[in-house]
Parts: structure tokens; sequence; C-alpha cells
């Protein structure tokens, strides 16, 4: 009997030991061993990421006159190693998001100050953009006014209005003296077929295209998703998103009004769920296809899914919608906002994080 324990236990131990040689045992070590003798590391951290799979990055919104993010105070030293900083990682197109926002304006406007009372500024931000968009040879277009009322009203025709008078004073006083003035942003904000809209952007995209000689147009609306809620809200998302067969349908009519005065469609990109990327941004290039107009996408580099309003965001994120651009084919990637949100210079300390994320996903040494 003393023999048979002998025996059994011997065998127990061999099983033990030729146990823990097994790939599975291995694997769980840290080591995948398939062949006698031969020790595989496993992979080596970040090596899951594949690079350049991404639309990169090539043009920013300048956000100087804004009502839901930080001013950052800079002066012209800032803003011009911001463009520098701009400038390394290959954009190549800067938008002034909005030449004003009610009584804010970027520019001693004679036209605002006296219609609206709106406030003289400190700086002629606009005429700076320009001189650094000319010294490090990138295109500037200039955003129109935004008065407001469309926001309180629902009501575009404001818009129109107001920038009957804008667009004329800025191209006689701006943009014929600056090579880098090489189009328009017509910054009225909609996802869904609003009252108006067709109209008001064809008449504020027919002036900018008749006085600068034809110079390009571009929109940039949000599609109204389930992450489509107000940035007051205590809400980071609702339930009844619209649907990709109502926002075809919707938007297919706002194009058929538009696509001859408009170039371009940046459609915002944070309003939807990242699972949906793929079905919204395949129905957006169709679109663009079919009216013959450029498909750009609005990355947004903030975050909308944190309760904290808004932060930069998590590089995962926007790689996936830099990565589902490029699938569907888009045209070119624009962001809100660099200055904010993706500079090493910016008051969020996770902006320049972003930053070094974004370099190391491209490739990009500068």
């Amino acid at each position: 009997m003393t023999n048979r324990r002998q025996f059994l236990k011997s065998m127990a131990m061999m099983g033990a030991a030729a146990a823990a040689t097994t790939p599975l045992v291995q694997a769980a070590k840290g080591v995948i061993d398939t062949k006698p003798n031969k020790i595989i590391m496993p992979p080596a951290a970040g090596e899951l990421l594949i690079k350049n799979e991404g639309l990169p990055i090539t043009g920013t919104f300048l956000d100087e006159i804004s009502h839901d993010i930080p001013h950052q105070n800079w002066g012209e030293a800032e803003w011009d190693q911001d463009f520098q900083n701009m400038k390394a990682i290959g954009i190549d197109t800067v938008i002034m998001i909005r030449s004003g926002y009610r009584k804010f304006i970027t520019y001693p406007s004679p036209y605002l100050m006296k219609k609206h009372g709106c406030y003289k500024p400190s700086v002629d931000t606009l005429d700076m953009f320009l001189r650094l968009a000319d010294k490090y040879g990138m295109k500037f277009y200039f955003g129109l006014y935004d008065s407001g009322r469309y926001w309180d009203t629902g009501d575009l025709s404001w818009e129109v209005e107001d920038n009957k008078y804008v667009i004329d004073e800025v191209w006689e006083n701006y943009g014929q003296h600056h090579p880098s003035f090489q189009g328009w942003y017509i910054s009225g904000e909609i996802s869904r077929a609003t009252k108006g809209a067709i109209n008001a952007f064809h008449d504020m995209g027919k002036q900018c295209k008749d006085v600068s000689g034809g110079l390009p147009t571009f929109i940039s609306p949000w599609i109204d998703g389930k992450k489509a809620v107000m940035a007051s809200s205590s809400e980071l998302s609702r339930e009844d998103g619209v649907s990709v067969q109502e926002h075809e349908k919707e938007w297919n009519e706002i194009f058929d009004g538009i696509h001859d005065v408009v170039d371009a469609c940046a459609f915002q990109d944070g309003h939807i769920d990242y699972d949906e990327l793929d079905a919204f941004f395949e129905v957006n290039k169709k679109l663009a296809d079919r009216y013959g107009m450029q498909c750009w996408t609005n990355a947004e580099s903030f975050d909308r899914d944190m309760p904290i309003k808004f932060l930069p965001i998590k590089f995962d994120k926007l790689r996936m919608k830099l990565e589902a651009a490029k699938r569907a084919g888009y045209d070119k990637a624009i962001t809100f906002e660099f200055s904010h949100f993706m500079s090493p210079q910016s008051a969020y300390l996770q902006a320049g994080h972003l930053y070094d994320r974004y370099k190391e996903y491209f490739d990009i040494k500068a």
C-alpha cells in the first residue's frame, strides 16, 4: 500500500510539472510557447494600434468669439506659436468660426457697431489671423456674423440681412489685401430641414461668391443624433435621435437647394455614437457626391460623453472618428478646435497630450 501511495504521489507531481509547461499555463504566465525550449514574449505595449488608418486633420476652426468654452486671452505671440504648432501636424486651413456673436466682434465693424451696438474690440483679430495665415502659407476662411437671433427665434433671415453688409465690408477691407483669404464659412448651424434654411444658405453663399469672384464656401451642420443635447443641459444623450433614413431624406433636399453656391459640407461628428459613424458617414458622402460637393468631416476634438463641458477628447475616440471618415472616402478633416483641445499650449493640460498621441499615430516627427 505504501509503495502504491508513493507511486501515485510521484505520478501526480510529474503531471503537475508537465502541465506547467503547456501553452495555456505559459500564456497565463505571460509566455506563449508551442514548441519545446522556445519562449516568445507577449506583444509589446502599443502594438494593438494600427497607425495611419485615419484621415489626417488638415484644417481647424479658430474660436475667438465663443459662448461655451473659455477664452485663453492670447496675444499675437501666443497665436503665432499656435500657428506653428498647427503647421507642424499638417494643418493647411484655418477657419474663423464666426466674425462676431451677438455684441462681441473680431474686427471693428462700422456696420455692426452702429446697427447692433457691438463692442469695439481691443485687437483686430481678423487682421491678425490673416497676417499669420499669410506668414505660414495657410488658407483662411472667413466665418460670417452670428447675431444670436436665430438661436432665439429659429429664424435665419436675420443672419441674411446682417451679413449682406458684413460680407461686403470684409471683402473690401480685408479679403482683397491678403493672399490667404481663400474662402467663406456660412456660420449658421442647423441639423434638420429648418424652415428657411435653404433660402438663407443660398442667399449668403451666392453673395460670398459674387463679391469674391467665386471663392469656395462651406457649412458645418450637426447631425440630430442621440447626443444632440443643449450644452446647458445636464443630460448627455436622448432617446429620439434622427434615423439614418430621415437624415438622408432631409439633407438630400437641403443639398439640392444649395449645391450651386455651397462647395463643401463638414458635418459635426460628435452627436452620434461611435457605432453609428459608418452608417451616417456613408450617407453624407453619397449625398455630397450626388450634388458635386466636397464631403468634409468636422472631427470634434472635445468630448461630449462627459458631464464636464467641454474637455479635450480621449485619443481613441478621435481616432475612431477619423478612421470612419477615411473608410467613407471623405475629402478633408477639420476640427473644432485645435487651440483649446489639441494645442500643446492650451489652457487644458490634456490637449498637449492629445497632440502628442496624434503625432505618434500619424508618425509625425516634427
